[in-house]
């Protein structure tokens, strides 16, 4: 084969490597509650897309409906452009990762991550290539032997996603997967997972209530609420331009001030917040409303910064000031009574602000969102 038909294969199996999904107005019941309601989403082929939110908001069942395990009660799936809501979950060739790994405790490693392969009529030989394979893709070449009893945490979650992807899915399905290990090791993880999703090129769809874990490995985030979807974005979409306050005060930590619209200067709309003008980017509120500032945005000033157009200036009282290692956290109030929370970056000789001191803080026209 030549290099320019090299090239071209290449290219065709990374296309047909995930396969595109699409959610037509879905919904499903339990009795009268309203688990999910109208959901439509297109999820690109090889895209990491991940379902956010609370406990009780969708998320999880929109997933039993993608694996099958849940029938939706209105709409359609389509996994590749082929309807697939009422086709039983064997018959989706889709890869499925659970909170509790789901390991044979009788089998090695290995046989467990050969199982699905067992089941679908492969000759031994072909088997042990393939087990092979998928161990040394998740950096367990050496663990085929062993017993889950005799692995961590990490690497039982490890196995049990080598098990999900080893007969080739288009699409695999991670729901709360990182949720039983410690802090260190799931942080490890979610790198580890978003190494082997750029390696493999098929559609994730995860799972999650773990902003960061969000955050850190998707494409793009459905944050879910109420059975309905609040938003759909990348991660910086989401993070620096919430659709709505449940969204800015679910992802991340937001202050949030009330204000009044108080006319504009020249195209910039300046809002009242007791009695100190500040200033927005985008449109005025038509009424009373809230303005959404993230606690890293703010700087303190133990004197006034300098006019600046671009800038908004609020006085505050420090009433907290927690050493957080990288960070210091303070917790400010204003003279209007609102609570702020600020949080910069740790540096050795920088001046400390004590409680009771009163404080300048500064943030720029573009952090500034309307909410």
């Amino acid at each position: 084969m030549d290099v320019r038909a090299a090239t071209t294969a290449s290219a065709q199996a990374a296309e047909k490597a995930g396969a595109p999904i699409v959610l037509d107005g879905i919904a499903r019941r339990f009795g009268p509650v309203i688990a999910v309601e109208q959901v439509s989403l297109t999820i690109e082929r090889g895209e990491f897309i991940t379902f956010l939110g609370p406990s009780g908001s969708g998320k999880t069942t929109c997933l039993m409906m993608l694996a099958g395990f849940e029938t939706p009660d209105e709409g359609e799936i389509y996994i590749d452009g082929q309807p697939v809501a009422r086709v039983p979950p064997y018959r989706r060739n889709i890869g499925m990762v659970f909170q509790n790994y789901a390991l044979f405790p009788h089998m090695t490693v290995a046989d467990n991550i050969g199982f699905p392969l067992r089941q679908r009529g492969l000759d031994r030989a072909a088997i042990r290539q393939r087990v092979s394979e998928t161990l040394e893709l998740v950096r367990m070449g050496d663990y085929g032997a062993r017993y889950p009893r005799q692995l961590s945490g990490g690497q039982q979650q490890r196995v049990a996603i080598a098990r999900a992807v080893i007969f080739r899915p288009r699409v695999l399905l991670m729901d709360e997967p990182l949720s039983a290990l410690d802090k260190k090791l799931r942080e490890e993880m979610q790198y580890e997972i978003k190494g082997l999703h750029e390696r493999l090129g098929i559609t994730f769809v995860y799972v999650t209530h773990d902003q960061q874990e969000a955050l850190v490995m998707s494409d793009r985030i459905v944050v879910m609420e109420g059975g309905r979807i609040a938003q759909v974005g990348t991660p910086g979409e989401i993070y620096d331009r919430p659709a709505n306050r449940f969204v800015a005060a679910f992802i991340g930590e937001s202050n949030f001030l009330d204000v009044t619209p108080a006319g504009r200067d020249g195209a910039t709309p300046l809002l009242r917040h007791g009695a100190t003008l500040l200033r927005a980017a985008g449109d005025a509120p038509a009424e009373r409303a809230s303005i959404m500032v993230r606690p890293e945005k703010i700087a303190l000033h133990a004197q006034h910064p300098g006019d600046d157009p671009a800038r908004n200036v609020l006085a505050a009282t420090v009433r907290d000031a927690i050493f957080v290692g990288e960070t210091r956290r303070y917790v400010l109030t204003t003279d209007a009574g609102a609570q702020v929370i600020v949080k910069q970056q740790h540096r050795f000789g920088e001046t400390d602000h004590a409680p009771g001191a009163r404080v300048l803080l500064s943030w720029a026209l573009a952090d500034t969102l309307v909410i």
